[in-house]
């Protein structure tokens, strides 16, 4: 969409001012000690519970006006918010309150031939960008998140959250004006102007990071223009393999779950590996779990063959990340067949193995290159809760800085440290 001149210098100059203050924020909550951030995150937690109602009621308008055009389920089912939903925002914040403070913690502090310890102290990254689709759980997390670590937040969400967005903002601000901090320490982009995204990815003297949470169209874009640094995944097409010497019980379990336990979900299992020595033995067994549940199969010959009636998988499903009720399945010969597999169809999101076999397992964990990679677990454990970091502010599948759900260590960087005693260099 074409923006008029006027309305694009006024949005230049309202991210403009966004950006400036966020960065003088930086500096005020970069220093601010665990105790005043904690009990900021704590307040912010009290006023999400206290406001539950109207949390849920302005939620409830966005799936109406989501409904009314034509939002697609899966984005229906990622835009509620309950008031389980709401409670688990606020036990969130108290989880990340709870943990160790990352920041100004020295690490490999070592003496050197020249008399000078040399160590690296975890910093904050400054101001960060966050760009969002649908969840509004977002807005909290990732303010929770960046808040623990030092850092200021500017949040855009979409505009098909923006009462839940503006609601749960809020109380964000109630929580930081109770202890002191700056407002400007969160700021939510208020306007649905898509040009404010491209505004925010091209402030590099104001944003230290971008992370984009939404759709693959999203990301891409982000991701070719940004001028900033990027944390980012694309697809979430994770796999879970079956091997000949799994405990079939446990088999059918975890791969039942990695499905089905819900649909939306980037760590949700997209396609399941079988080998070919046990696919008699637990595909008829699973396929009448999925069809119980709705799950439209697509296979490949050998599964066909297994389980007459369901659909042919193209080569197009082997890439896909349906976040649907939709699963592709295909008989592999082995171990080797399956890493084959999933090193030229997966996106390195979440991928896992059911075996008994100790060997196997460590040759799993050791070559299949994903951010996250699991035996005997379902993919859905790949999350920032379950791994113990109270909430992730998304997933990286990039190599450098940060891989896999990135909690409040994730939000920092590491600068060196040099302590001495008057020493100079001969």
């Amino acid at each position: 969409m074409t923006v008029h001149t006027e309305t694009a210098r006024d949005l230049d100059r309202y991210m403009i001012a966004i950006g400036q203050r966020a960065r003088a924020a930086s500096r005020i909550i970069g220093r601010a000690d665990t105790r005043t951030k904690n009990a900021a995150l704590l307040a912010i937690a009290q006023a999400l519970q206290d406001a539950e109602a109207a949390l849920v009621s302005a939620n409830q308008r966005d799936l109406a006006a989501g409904r009314a055009a034509g939002l697609d389920p899966a984005l229906l089912d990622r835009l509620e918010l309950s008031a389980r939903g709401v409670q688990a925002m606020a036990q969130g914040l108290r989880e990340i309150a709870a943990q160790p403070d990352p920041v100004g913690e020295i690490s490999d502090l070592k003496y050197r031939p020249s008399g000078i310890q040399v160590g690296r102290m975890r910093v904050p990254l400054g101001v960060i960008g966050i760009i969002y689709e649908s969840r509004p759980n977002v807005t909290a997390d990732a303010a929770a998140l960046c808040l623990k670590a030092g850092n200021a937040a500017i949040l855009r969400g979409g505009s098909e959250a923006l009462q839940s967005n503006q609601a749960i903002a809020a109380c964000i601000q109630q929580g930081l004006a109770a202890t002191g901090l700056p407002a400007d320490t969160v700021q939510v982009i208020d306007t649905v102007d898509r040009a404010a995204v491209g505004a925010l990815i091209a402030m590099a003297e104001y944003i230290d990071v971008i992370v984009p949470r939404g759709g693959k169209g999203l990301i891409e874009r982000i991701s070719r223009e940004a001028r900033v640094p990027v944390i980012k995944h694309l697809d979430g097409v994770c796999h879970v393999y079956i091997d000949d010497r799994a405990d079939l019980d446990k088999a059918v379990r975890v791969a039942y779950n990695a499905k089905t336990q819900r649909y939306g979900t980037c760590n949700t299992m997209e396609t399941l590996l079988v080998a070919e020595a046990v696919a008699a033995q637990v595909l008829p067994v699973l396929g009448r779990m999925y069809q119980e549940a709705g799950v439209e199969l697509r296979g490949c010959a050998q599964t066909r063959d297994l389980l007459p009636g369901i659909g042919l998988a193209s080569e197009e499903d082997w890439y896909a990340e349906y976040l649907a009720p939709v699963l592709a399945v295909r008989v592999v010969r082995d171990l080797d067949a399956a890493m084959a597999h999933i090193a030229t169809y997966g996106s390195a999101h979440t991928d896992a193995i059911i075996t008994e076999d100790y060997g196997r397992a460590r040759r799993f964990l050791r070559e299949v290159d994903s951010s996250s990679v699991m035996v005997n677990a379902s993919t859905r454990f790949a999350d920032g809760g379950e791994y113990g970091l109270g909430a992730e502010i998304g997933i990286s599948t990039d190599k450098l800085h940060a891989r896999g759900p990135v909690g409040v260590e994730g939000l920092t960087t590491l600068k060196f440290v040099v302590l001495g005693d008057g020493h100079v260099r001969g």
